[in-house]
């Protein structure tokens, strides 16, 4: 196999309108892990996924014992380690262990999505390649390319239609109420009255998906094409939207969210969250996810994200925990119960307890679980994750009230 050449599945043919073959092929890795989890994370790749011209696609040989290895490596696997993998990630089942009416949702739904229908969207400044299948109305789903108002989310088959659009709305920001605002960036600007000064300057809004339908099913469209796994398209009646948007003199730019239910019953904080690829490895990520911990303070409540995650959201989240809970130790030299960090951090006990054993922090004597730790391991915890991006919330600037306080 040449440098330039790597093995691929045909998934989908068609002819261009010169009738040329193009090949839609998937990049399998060829991991230990993947080999040793199957179906576990079929997204992790399904991102690369690509029409190609039939130039580009010649008969595989050589590379067939790759497959070899991998199987090999797949019997070192124990049924142990795929199960503690899939806790610590929190995968859904393979689709042969689901029951037959939802093994049979799942394998259509797989079908459906095989195929990604959007290549790129223009939004904003930014243009982005789309990683999966979103299920937009026709004829835009057939649109190779879509254009969205980043204020409306509003989508456009031409450019044209887009700028008309833009010409016309007075929409600058999303139509919801502003709870976040960072502090301005000079410290000796109007109004400032200390706290963490960020730059660029981020706004977070609160969006009712029963006020504001059509921008959250928008929302959900848009994301989907960044989520594999996501379900909720046009149901937001039930849901809260929180956008996350850098401001400037031009108005609130879009940079990513989270969802969360109105009322849970399971007790979740957020359903779904991302941030958007053109804004990764800024810190937005973890941002969100604290930011829906301070609404669960706000509430008096512990919180998790609802299952599974995606596998950016999973890394996202083991991040930010390991964060928390190690400052928390940190800032209170005295012994520290399970239950105390929960407190101090809004982080349910399942999720401090999985987080501890991953850093060994944690042993289990007579039944119950017992913090083993001294200042300085957690100190040398802390330092590993140093360099990590963070953006601070100034929660004096969170203007923001329970939902159910509101509707009583």
């Amino acid at each position: 196999m040449a440098l330039n050449e790597y093995p691929a599945e045909i998934v989908e043919k068609k002819r261009d309108k010169n009738g040329t073959w193009l090949y839609y092929v998937h990049y399998p890795e060829y991991t230990s892990l993947k080999a040793a989890v199957p179906n576990v994370f079929p997204a992790v790749d399904k991102r690369l996924d690509e029409w190609v011209p039939g130039a580009r696609v010649s008969a595989l040989g050589a590379a067939r014992p790759r497959a070899g290895r991998a199987a090999e490596a797949s019997q070192k696997m124990t049924r142990r380690l795929k199960r503690q993998y899939a806790e610590m990630n929190h995968v859904g089942a393979n689709v042969e262990e689901l029951p037959p009416l939802d093994r049979h949702a799942e394998r259509e739904h797989q079908e459906k999505t095989k195929v990604k229908n959007i290549q790129v969207i223009e939004f904003g400044k930014y243009e982005m390649d789309t990683w999966y299948y979103s299920p937009y109305p026709e004829p835009h789903a057939s649109c190779e390319r879509l254009y969205i108002c980043e204020y409306t989310l509003k989508y456009f088959r031409k450019k044209k239609t887009l700028l008309r659009h833009l010409a016309k709305t007075k929409a600058r920001q999303p139509p919801g109420d502003e709870i976040y605002r960072s502090p301005p960036p000079h410290l000796d600007a109007p109004g400032y009255t200390g706290g963490a000064v960020t730059s660029p300057q981020l706004s977070m809004f609160e969006v009712d998906g029963k006020k504001a339908k059509v921008y959250c099913q928008n929302l959900c469209l848009l994301s989907k094409l960044f989520l594999d796994h996501k379900t909720l398209y046009y149901d937001v009646d039930p849901f809260l939207f929180y956008v996350l948007c850098e401001r400037d003199a031009r108005g609130c730019h879009v940079v990513g969210y989270f969802s969360k239910e109105k009322d849970s019953l399971e007790g979740n904080n957020l359903a779904c969250i991302l941030t958007l690829p053109a804004h990764q490895r800024k810190g937005y990520g973890r941002f969100l996810i604290a930011f829906s911990y301070e609404l669960s303070k706000k509430e008096g409540r512990l919180g998790s994200p609802e299952r599974p995650l995606s596998d950016l959201g999973a890394v996202s989240y083991r991040s930010y925990w390991m964060r928390e809970i190690l400052r928390t130790l940190r800032d209170h030299a005295a012994a520290m119960s399970i239950k105390d960090i929960c407190e101090a951090t809004a982080i349910k006990t399942e999720d401090v307890v999985k987080t501890l054993e991953s850093l060994s922090l944690i042993k289990y004597w007579k039944g119950d679980h017992i913090i083993s730790v001294t200042q300085k391991i957690v100190e040398e915890h802390l330092k590993t994750i140093a360099g990590q991006k963070n953006i601070e919330i100034d929660t004096d600037r969170l203007r923001w009230q329970p939902y159910k306080a509101r509707t009583v």
